[in-house]
């Protein structure tokens, strides 16, 4: 099926049934509505334009997850994440690529988790046998950030089974802490979003980590074997909806090295979804980090930070637990940034197809508000949206919103024509004023392939000023997109090192001033769906030649930096302001 023909099929009417019988059903929740219509296209040029680079780059191994061409189970349909980090601290984005496992028949020896080196030249160099993360494991988030504060980003990922911790020793390699760290919990888990989060603010990275729903193979029938697991008639796996809950955790770092598990006393064990993306960042302006996680078909969660050590769960009274009609949605990848540049991080939840995308405007204060429909994002409905991002990808000073999409069982389009397993990304245009534009066909040659894709990882790997995209696609090779910006707009790079807050800076928030804008980033440990994006922020600027930064410090403190000139990547090191700059060179596309 081309992208013309899947950019033709109408919204999908899902049936989304809520007998108790049929809570046992297939159940991701969706709300069967219609898309907005379109308005009338607004004729400006793009000057973003996506090539797909990944094969030439070097990234040719396919991410094995589950079986090829059908989903028995929930634990193959979910995907995982990804993650750009320079794990070698040459100022070059390398990549992290998860994996999983065949449920039948032998999973491949080429199935691990992979890492590629950056070779500053646009291609990578797999240098998996060496670093020592290559596991051939159910691996589905991960969160990177240096949580022993020695200089190297070390690597958390969640997995069905065991979740792993690697400390990144400084030389190319990496040593599994999990045991040695107390993170290796007893039993069987389904751990899935993760984030490095300073919750205490005592300089150290702690570590928050979310699950799914508690998956046993020998519990659970297989597609097929259940007839209240169909989906317009036909049979497709179990779950979520009626499967089991397990609440989130979280771990304080103890500054030796272990971590101690504080959810029941931090407020955080008494809550229960089907938990997906985490992302921690201080929503409500209090200069302490909040956690919020997206909940797949079950009421998204969000843990106000109480500056004692302790969460308060507020989910619902602060607008982002439920859509407008008090119903649960399909809460999947999370792009947090600041769409309108009043200086407030917002949210954007990706759902199921046949509901609305939602995207949440904060008012500074963690108060939140569902402006999907008047910001034109509901026109789109087709398609199961995945990892996603408010990024500035044309430099024109307007987060753009960028998110992948995939069905999640892959049999069903061999009865369903409407229901494709493989579907094409979606962009849409910032326009100013709280306004979206889908692009259709104005984004490059890259947005109109197909694939069954879930994480994404945002970042510029090249060093050329822009924002580059790294997509994981099932049973797939990952797509590599290479923006190639045209035109004279203006950015701003800002890599931020902590003294006495986390080496990492993860928690932090830089508020850059350009013109009349005030456009808030953050330094996230995770985001997107299940993934790890670029650790430095990028700020379009578009005619502006200069900022003023403002950086909001994980450990409450402020500094402010006039008169910062464009073009230029600036590293600010706590206290110091800025030790580096560093002027990059445009690449020919």
């Amino acid at each position: 099926m081309t992208r013309r023909q899947v950019l033709s099929i109408p919204a999908l009417a899902l049936p989304v049934l809520r007998s108790a019988r049929s809570q046992r059903f297939s159940g991701m929740a969706s709300r069967n509505v219609t898309a907005a219509p379109r308005g009338k296209p607004s004729g400006l040029p793009f000057p973003a334009s996506f090539v797909n680079v990944a094969r030439q780059a070097g990234l040719r191994a396919p991410v094995i997850f589950g079986d090829a061409g059908k989903a028995d189970y929930i634990l193959e349909s979910i995907g995982c994440g990804a993650a750009f980090l320079d794990y070698d601290n040459d100022g070059w984005l390398d990549i992290l690529t998860l994996t999983g496992r065949r449920v039948s028949g032998p999973t491949p020896p080429s199935a691990s988790i992979r890492l590629y080196k950056n070779n500053r030249d646009g291609t990578f160099t797999d240098v998996t046998a060496h670093s020592g993360l290559g596991r051939s494991v159910w691996a589905f988030g991960v969160t990177v950030g240096d949580y022993d504060n020695d200089g190297f980003d070390d690597i958390f990922i969640t997995c069905w089974g065991s979740n792993i911790l690697f400390h990144n020793n400084g030389d190319g390699t990496f040593t599994d802490m999990t045991e040695k760290a107390g993170l290796l919990r007893p039993g069987v888990h389904f751990g899935s979003g993760c984030t490095w989060v300073d919750y205490d603010r005592d300089g150290r990275l702690d570590l928050f980590v979310s699950h799914y729903v508690v998956f046993d193979r020998e519990k659970i029938q297989p597609r097929g074997k259940d007839p209240a697991c169909n989906w317009r008639g036909l049979p497709v796996y179990c779950g979520p909806m009626g499967l089991p809950q397990e609440p989130c955790r979280l771990y304080r770092n103890n500054g030796d090295g272990t971590f101690t598990d504080v959810s029941e006393k931090a407020g955080i064990l008494g809550f229960k979804g089907y938990g997906l993306t985490v992302a921690a960042a201080d929503f409500d302006g209090d200069s302490w980090p909040d956690i919020y996680v997206a909940c797949d078909s079950s009421p998204s969660l969000f843990f106000r930070n109480n500056h004692d050590g302790t969460f308060t769960e507020r989910a619902l009274e602060s607008g982002i637990a439920v859509n407008e009609d008090g119903k649960e949605q399909a809460g999947m990848g999370l792009g947090i940034g600041d769409f309108d540049n009043d200086g407030n991080l917002d949210i954007f939840k990706t759902h199921f197809a046949a509901d609305t995308n939602v995207l949440y405007r904060n008012n500074g204060k963690g108060a939140f508000r569902d402006v999907t429909t008047t910001s034109g994002l509901a026109v789109e409905t087709r398609f199961v949206g995945w990892g996603a991002a408010l990024q500035d990808f044309d430099n024109d000073g307007l987060a753009d919103l960028f998110f992948t999409t995939g069905m999640v069982s892959p049999e069903l389009d061999r009865d369903l024509p409407d229901a494709p397993y493989k579907t094409p990304s979606v962009l849409f245009r910032n326009l100013g004023r709280g306004k979206f534009e889908e692009l259709l066909d104005l984004a490059g040659p890259a947005m109109k392939e197909l694939h069954s894709s879930r994480g994404v990882a945002f970042g510029d790997f090249d060093n050329d000023g822009d924002i580059d995209i790294l997509i994981m696609n099932m049973n797939e090779p990952p797509s590599l997109l290479r923006n190639d910006v045209t035109g004279s707009h203006h950015w701003l790079k800002v890599m931020l090192i902590g003294v006495e807050s986390n080496r990492s800076a993860v928690g932090a928030q830089v508020i850059a001033q350009y013109g009349a804008s005030r456009q808030a980033q953050a330094v996230l440990g995770q985001s997107s769906f299940l993934s790890v994006s670029d650790r430095r922020l990028h700020f379009g600027l578009g005619s502006e030649t200069e900022a003023k930064l403002e950086i909001r410090w994980p450990n409450g403190k402020v500094e402010v930096i006039e008169h910062v000139a464009s073009d230029q990547l600036v590293t600010i090191r706590e206290g110091s302001g800025i030790i580096l700059r560093r002027r990059f060179t445009r690449t020919a596309g």
